[in-house]
């Protein structure tokens, strides 16, 4: 019981392992012992994490499929004073799940909502891959089909930030073809089964790593893919901004104008806001 005295009732979002069974901090055991009901994408690969630290607390399936249905009735256990225990089934809740609906609906009731943060796929492949981390933009998964695919890594060309995708194995010669097709032979990583027994972090450019896989195959596993930034000699040269800004500014205000701009130009919000000021004061 004592345990249980150590957390307020209300929602909280814990971090589980990506592989590694003893990958998840005390904190988080702790929390899924003294919980009321766990909530988790697959109530089976949970169960084996629970088994694992000997937690008997209940679980409950809460996913994609069945957000609609089950999030009212974990919200009426929260307005009881329960305490829920949102859970993916490997890392982060949250990112590339459904979450986000049931963490809109606890709020907009008032209720008490808390995160234990612990491993994501996300930053352990931003850590691994050996590229910039001062600024990186997550996509989550491309779209399957070849022309939507595109069109986004054509949307993504602009970020003036390392990025990070998750990608299927299955899809994955063919997502790489496509993106040093849009983006150059940029610097990446391909991050294979993080933290588990196989875990195979494959560095290099987009065109030799498409090359790699397109001869070697799909691989196994849980991937994601980490981009390098545009380089600098890619990006828009300043005065190129500053006319797109002055052109701007003749029909609109100075925060409007920098937020277009950098829609079209992946730049900077701040920066070229900062421009459109300087703009501004000179007419």
């Amino acid at each position: 019981m004592t345990a249980q005295t150590s957390f307020a009732p209300g929602l909280y979002l814990v971090a589980t392992p990506i592989g590694n069974a003893e990958d998840v901090t005390l904190r988080a055991l702790r929390l899924l012992g003294a919980a009321d009901v766990i909530a988790a994408e697959d109530t089976r690969v949970t169960a084996k994490l629970l088994a694992r630290h000997g937690i008997r607390t209940a679980t409950t399936a809460y996913h994609e499929h069945n957000a609609a249905r089950a999030g009212p009735a974990l919200i009426e256990r929260l307005k009881r004073g329960e305490i829920v225990a949102l859970v993916s089934d490997a890392g982060t809740p949250l990112v590339s799940d459904p979450g986000y609906r049931l963490v809109q609906a606890a709020l907009a009731a008032g209720l008490a909502v808390t995160a234990l943060p612990g491993p994501s796929a996300v930053l352990a492949a931003l850590a691994l891959a050996g590229l910039p981390t001062d600024r990186f933009h997550f996509a989550g998964f491309l779209a399957a089909k070849p022309g939507p695919r595109r069109r986004q890594i054509a949307a993504l060309a602009g970020v003036p930030a390392t990025l990070v995708l998750f990608e299927s194995a299955q899809r994955l010669p063919a997502a790489l073809r496509d993106l040093a097709d849009g983006l150059g032979p940029r610097p990446a990583a391909v991050a294979r089964e993080l933290t588990k027994l196989y875990e195979e972090v494959r560095r290099g450019d987009l065109t030799a790593l498409a090359a790699h896989y397109a001869e070697a195959g799909a691989p196994r596993g849980e991937l994601a893919i980490v981009i390098g930034p545009p380089r600098q000699e890619d990006e828009a040269p300043a005065g190129d901004l500053d006319r797109a800004l002055a052109l701007a500014l003749e029909h609109m205000g100075t925060r409007q104008a920098a937020e277009l701009v950098a829609s079209a130009s992946g730049a900077s919000r701040r920066e070229l806001y900062a421009r459109a000021l300087k703009l501004a004061q000179r007419r």
